[in-house]
C-alpha cells in the first residue's frame, strides 16, 4: 500500500453503498464495492454502511461472505462501520432479531433503532474529537452504543452517549457520515491505514 491508493472495499449488497464509494473516491482512495467472496481478498479495508442490519445479516450468509469477511476482519482487517455497519460489528446486541449474527469485532453493546423508528430520524451537530469545527450527524433508524468495553475510545458523543468509536483497526459510527459531504471520518479512517 506505500507510496498507491488504498483499495477500500464497500460492502454493496444492501444501503448506502455508493455515498461512501464516493466519499472514499474524493479522498483519493481506490474504493470498490464488494459483492463477492473473490473481492474480499484484494482490499486494504472495508467500508460496512448503513442500511437494514438483518437484511445483511441475511445477505452475507446468501452472498458467500460472512466466512471470507470475518476472517478478515478477526485478522486485523482495518473496517469502518456505519449505522447498521455498526450492528454488524458490535460484540453484543440487545435486540437482535432471533438468529441475527454479528462479526463481535467491536466490544460495544447496541441497541438496533435506538432512537425509534424511521419518523424518529434526526441530525445533530457533533464534536468530533481533535476537530475545531462540528460534524453533522444524520441519525437514520439509527442504532444506540449502550455500552462501550474498556479498550474502546469514544471519538463523538450526544448527550453523554458514544455515537463514534474507535478500536484498533474498527471505527464505527452510529449515524451516516456518508451522506453529508463532510469527507472528515472518512479521512480520519483512511489517515489510520497509512499509520
Amino acid at each position: 500500500m506505500a507510496g498507491s491508493a488504498p483499495r477500500v472495499g464497500v460492502l454493496a449488497l444492501q444501503g448506502a453503498f455508493r455515498e461512501h464509494v464516493q466519499a472514499l473516491a474524493r479522498l483519493g482512495a481506490d474504493a470498490v464495492e464488494v459483492r463477492s467472496p473473490a473481492d474480499v481478498a484484494d482490499v486494504d479495508a472495508l467500508v460496512l454502511p448503513g442500511g437494514e442490519s438483518t437484511t445483511m445479516d441475511l445477505l452475507l450468509g446468501t452472498s458467500g461472505l460472512r466466512e471470507p469477511l470475518g476472517a478478515a476482519i478477526a485478522g486485523g482487517l482495518p473496517v469502518l462501520g456505519t449505522c447498521a455497519g455498526l450492528i454488524l460489528l458490535a460484540r453484543d446486541l440487545e435486540d437482535g432479531a432471533d438468529g441475527q449474527r454479528t462479526f463481535a469485532a467491536l466490544d460495544v453493546t447496541a441497541r438496533r433503532n435506538g432512537y425509534g423508528r424511521q419518523v424518529s430520524s434526526f441530525e445533530a451537530d457533533l464534536d468530533l474529537a481533535d476537530e475545531a469545527v462540528p460534524m453533522r450527524g444524520v441519525f437514520i433508524r439509527a442504532p444506540r452504543i449502550t455500552r462501550a468495553g474498556p479498550g474502546v475510545e469514544v471519538l463523538a458523543a450526544l448527550h453523554d452517549e458514544p455515537v463514534c468509536v474507535r478500536s484498533g483497526p474498527i471505527m464505527a459510527a452510529t449515524f451516516h457520515p456518508e451522506l453529508t459531504g463532510d469527507d472528515r471520518l472518512h479521512a480520519r479512517f483512511l489517515a489510520g491505514l497509512a499509520s
